[in-house]
C-alpha cells in the first residue's frame, strides 16, 4: 500500500484530507488497494480530529433555534407544546430557562436529547 503515514499534526492532516480527497470525485472500486488506502487514511483522519478537535458545546437555545429551522417548526409549535405562546417566546428571547419539564417534552415529541439542552446558557435580563 503506497504511502500511508500517521497523522501528528496539522501539516499532516492536511496531507491525508488532499490525499483522500480525490476519492470522493471518484470512488474506489470495494476490495481493492485503493479502497483499502481509503479507508486507513479516513481512519486516520477520525482518530486525529477525535484526539485533537474540541467541540464547543453548542448553546441550548440556539440548537433549539437550529432544529426548529432545519425542520420547519415554528414559533407557534413549540408554544403548542410547552402550552403557551409566551413561555415559548421567552425560552427563545432567553429571557425564560428551559425547565425540566420542557426539556423532556422536546425529548419525548421532537426528539431532541435532553443531554444537549442541559448546558448552560446565559439569560438576558
Amino acid at each position: 500500500m503506497k504511502d500511508i503515514r500517521p497523522i501528528r499534526n496539522e501539516a499532516d492532516l492536511e496531507w491525508a484530507l488532499a490525499e483522500v480527497e480525490p476519492y470522493f470525485q471518484e470512488p474506489p472500486q470495494a476490495g481493492t488497494e485503493e479502497a483499502d488506502r481509503f479507508d486507513i487514511l479516513s481512519d486516520l483522519i477520525e482518530a486525529y480530529e477525535n484526539r485533537v478537535v474540541e467541540l464547543e458545546a453548542s448553546d441550548p437555545i440556539d440548537l433549539l433555534q437550529f432544529y426548529m429551522d432545519t425542520t420547519g417548526r415554528t414559533q407557534s409549535d413549540l408554544a403548542e407544546l410547552f402550552g403557551s405562546r409566551s413561555r415559548a417566546s421567552e425560552v427563545l428571547r432567553r429571557k425564560r430557562a428551559l425547565t425540566l419539564d420542557m426539556i423532556n417534552k422536546l425529548r419525548q415529541e421532537w426528539h431532541i436529547p435532553a443531554d444537549c439542552l442541559v448546558q448552560p446558557y446565559a439569560l438576558v435580563a
